[in-house]
């Protein structure tokens, strides 16, 4: 079954053009400028952003460029997280039980976020589980926890 990462990975749509008002034209510039982006990458950004809150309400995004992570309001952690929690408890419970703002609706949102961005949400657990070396050789001044 094809996700929405899918056609992020095609060549771009239809250019089509835009007019912005003087005052978030400005912002957008700014934006640009601060993260060192082209405005047609930050516009497409956040109106991807924007969308997928639609699509998935109760999510925001946090962290700046190229780091930004979708994650759970209230709730207090990314959906890659969450997503990883249930992964190693599919029962639930003993997440519901160990976090305190946690609630059924929070899971029920990470896993369809995770259907719809598999890719994106699998991605960011595989990155997380980097076996121990690969994390020594790639930072060897931190210190790693056993």
């Amino acid at each position: 079954m094809a996700t929405r990462d899918t056609p992020r990975k095609r060549t771009k749509g239809q250019p089509f053009t835009v007019r912005f008002a003087p005052e978030t034209q400005w912002l957008i510039e700014e934006e640009a400028r601060r993260t060192k982006r082209t405005r047609t990458a930050l516009v497409e950004e956040l109106a991807d952003e924007a969308l997928r809150t639609r699509l998935f309400p109760g999510i925001a995004f946090h962290d700046d460029f190229p780091f930004r992570e979708a994650y759970l309001l209230g709730a207090g952690i990314e959906i890659w997280e969450l997503c990883e929690l249930i992964d190693r408890y599919p029962d639930h419970k003993t997440i519901l039980d160990g976090f305190p703002h946690m609630e059924q609706k929070h899971i029920d949102l990470a896993l369809a976020y995770r259907e719809a961005y598999r890719d994106e949400i699998d991605g960011k657990i595989a990155e997380n589980n980097r076996p121990v070396e690969e994390w020594r050789r790639l930072a060897p001044f931190v210190r790693v926890m056993s």
